[in-house]
């Protein structure tokens, strides 16, 4: 069961933003092994400013985020080596062939090359790169670039591994082949953090859901959770998290 699951991901009172107003205030939830969570909510809804704030690219105002018990500005060096992410848009070195780009990710996290290169040349296989390996980003379109970096993130060993807005650049075949090891990554029990607004989707893989609207985090939970709260049986997730964003709207 889920709920009898370590935490690997702990957010503790998130307060921050961009400048003093803050964008999003008081969140708190965590990830759990071998789950999936989804960060859910409509543009603008304060995801990727959450994302922004667990990657350490930005500085809290207020609250605490640990992974694995590791503090993210009290340890640094060791919270990152944990984790993978693969950003809305990709990424990429434009001097680098995407097999520079795989040696480059087997040195920074220290991984044995043997063996990285094994679990490398199985997801090249699997989005169908294993024939570019010599191919340099701009030979690459969009959803080839994304790609890459979701072979570059899951080839680690990571902890957690945040996807944001994985679907919009991937065509039907290649968002199953991303769910697929999504899957696997879980069964080995590592966690998975997915910011989407593609709630349909969300609704049938993830195992809880943090609904973020306006900044604030309004439930965390599994879609039947949302429902008995919500009084919304039988209800799907884009019909809950619809009717929450209006109610805020008219308040």
């Amino acid at each position: 069961m889920i709920g009898d699951l370590k935490l690997t991901l702990s957010i503790e009172h998130l307060t921050g933003g961009y400048t003093q107003t803050p964008v999003i205030k008081d969140i708190n939830f965590d990830v759990k092994n071998g789950e999936l969570m989804g960060l859910i909510g409509l543009n603008g809804a304060g995801k990727s400013t959450t994302i922004n704030h667990i990657i350490g690219l930005m500085q809290p105002m207020k609250g605490k985020i640990l992974l694995d018990g590791v503090d993210l500005w009290q340890q640094p060096e060791e919270y990152k080596s944990k984790l993978a992410y693969i950003p809305e848009m990709p990424i990429l070195y434009d001097e680098l062939t995407l097999r520079e780009h795989i040696e480059l990710t087997i040195k920074a996290y220290e991984m044995n090359p043997t063996q990285a290169w094994k679990t490398a040349n199985e997801l090249l296989k699997t989005f169908r790169l294993d024939n570019k390996l010599d191919w340099f980003p701009a030979n690459f379109s969009k959803g080839m670039r994304q790609k890459v970096m979701i072979v570059c993130a899951f080839m680690t060993n990571a902890e957690l591994f945040i996807v944001d807005e994985p679907f919009l650049g991937l065509d039907p075949l290649a968002i199953d082949d991303l769910l697929n090891v999504i899957n696997e990554k879980k069964r080995s029990g590592a966690s998975i953090l997915m910011s989407t607004h593609v709630l349909d989707t969300a609704e049938k893989y993830c195992d809880r859901f943090a609904l973020l609207n306006e900044g604030k985090l309004k439930a965390v939970g599994t879609l039947n959770d949302f429902q008995i709260k919500y009084q919304a049986p039988q209800q799907s997730l884009n019909d809950i998290y619809l009717a929450i964003a209006k109610c805020d709207r008219h308040e």
